[in-house]
C-alpha cells in the first residue's frame, strides 16, 4: 500500500501566525519631545516679550529720572486644527475568530491612533499656514516653517527662496526650485544658525534631520570620528561611527532624524531640499483642545462606525529660540 502523505490528506489546518508584523514607523520625536498645554479655544493665544538691548550708559548724579522705557508684549496665536480617522466594522467581522488579534474593532482603533500621532508629527513640521476655516474649508494651524525668521537661512544657490515674511503663522517659507538645492549641508551652516540663535536670546538642544541629513551630520568634524569601545568582559568591540550629540560653541544639541522629514512632506507646497531645525523643546507646545476620542456614531445597521479624532494647535512660545537651514541638497 502506498503511503500517505501531506499532499493528498484532506482536513489540515492552515498556519498562521498570531502575530501581525507591522513594520511602518510610529516615532514621533518632536511631538513626543515638545511641552504639552491645553487651548481653551480654537485661535490659541499666547503672548512674547523682548528685553531692550543692552546699554552701558551712566546716569548723573542727581540727575532726574528719565523717560520710561516700557514696551508692550506681543500678542499672537495660532489655529486649532481637527484631525481624524474613521473605522467602521462589521459585526460579522468582528464576531469571527482572527489571528492575531482578538476583535477588529480594537485592532482598528489602535492602529488610527498611531496614524494621527503620525499625522501630528508631520503637520507641524510642515509649511502651511494658518487657515481661519469655514463651512466648506478645514481649519489649519500654522506649522513650525511659518514661524521660523529670525534665525532663518537658506543655502540654495542662485535661489527664489525666502523666509516666511511675519515669523506669525500666516506667511509660508518660500522653498527653492529643485535646480537650486544644490548645496550639501555643511557644519558652518550649522554653526552659523546655532551662532544666530544664541545671539537672539536661545538656547536650542534639539538638532532635527531628516534620515538623510543624519548622515550627513555624522561626517561634520565637531562629531568626535569612528571611535571603538572595548569592553572587558572579553565580549565583542563595538564600533560607533553615529552623531546622536554635536557640542557646538554654545551648547549641546541632541541630533535626532524624523523619519517625515522627507523632501515632499509638506503637501501643500513641496520642497526639493531637506531641512535642518535647530530647536528648543522648552519653547514649542502641542496645545489640546481636544485630546484623542473615540467616539461612537449613529448605528444604522448590522455594523459600527468609529471616529477617532483630535483638535490641537502648534504653540511657538518665541520664533527667536528656534533656527532652520532651508534647501540643502538632498542626494
Amino acid at each position: 500500500m502506498a503511503e500517505f502523505r501531506t499532499f493528498t490528506a484532506v482536513g489540515q489546518r492552515e498556519d498562521l501566525s498570531n502575530t501581525i508584523y507591522n513594520i511602518a514607523p510610529t516615532e514621533t520625536p518632536v511631538v513626543s519631545s515638545i511641552g504639552k498645554t491645553k487651548a481653551t479655544a480654537v485661535y490659541h493665544e499666547w503672548q512674547t516679550d523682548d528685553l531692550a538691548a543692552a546699554s552701558a550708559a551712566g546716569l548723573k548724579e542727581g540727575d532726574a529720572a528719565g523717560g520710561a522705557s516700557d514696551s508692550p508684549t506681543v500678542r499672537v496665536g495660532n489655529r486649532t486644527q481637527i484631525q481624524g480617522k474613521t473605522v467602521h466594522i462589521s459585526g460579522t467581522l468582528d464576531a469571527v475568530d482572527k489571528a492575531g488579534r482578538k476583535t477588529e474593532t480594537a485592532y482598528q482603533l489602535a492602529k488610527a491612533g498611531q496614524e494621527l500621532k503620525r499625522d501630528m508629527e508631520k503637520t507641524i513640521m510642515g509649511n502651511q499656514i494658518a487657515v481661519t476655516g469655514s463651512s466648506s474649508a478645514a481649519r489649519l494651524l500654522a506649522s513650525i516653517q511659518t514661524w521660523l525668521l529670525t534665525n532663518y537661512s537658506s543655502i540654495a544657490t542662485g535661489s527664489t527662496a525666502a523666509a516666511p515674511t511675519n515669523g506669525n503663522g500666516t506667511t509660508a517659507r518660500t522653498p527653492s526650485t529643485a535646480a537650486q538645492a544644490t548645496v550639501a549641508f555643511t557644519e558652518a551652516a550649522l554653526k552659523a544658525t546655532v551662532k544666530s540663535c544664541f545671539e537672539n536670546g536661545g538656547n536650542p538642544t534639539m538638532l532635527v534631520v531628516s534620515p538623510f541629513l543624519k548622515q550627513v551630520v555624522s561626517g561634520f568634524a565637531g562629531i568626535a570620528a569612528q571611535r571603538y569601545e572595548a569592553p572587558t568582559n572579553g565580549s565583542q568591540t563595538t564600533i560607533m561611527g553615529a552623531a546622536d550629540v554635536y557640542l557646538s560653541d554654545f551648547g549641546t544639541l541632541s541630533v535626532v532624524p524624523d523619519r517625515f522629514l522627507t523632501m515632499d512632506y509638506d503637501s501643500t507646497t513641496p520642497t526639493t531640499g531637506d531641512q535642518a531645525f535647530v530647536l528648543d523643546p522648552t519653547m514649542l507646545s502641542i496645545a489640546t483642545l481636544r485630546p484623542f476620542q473615540s467616539n461612537l456614531l449613529a448605528k444604522d445597521g448590522d455594523s459600527e462606525k468609529h471616529q477617532m479624532l483630535s483638535e490641537y494647535t502648534l504653540q511657538v512660545s518665541n520664533q527667536k529660540a528656534h533656527g532652520i537651514v532651508a534647501d540643502i541638497k538632498n542626494t
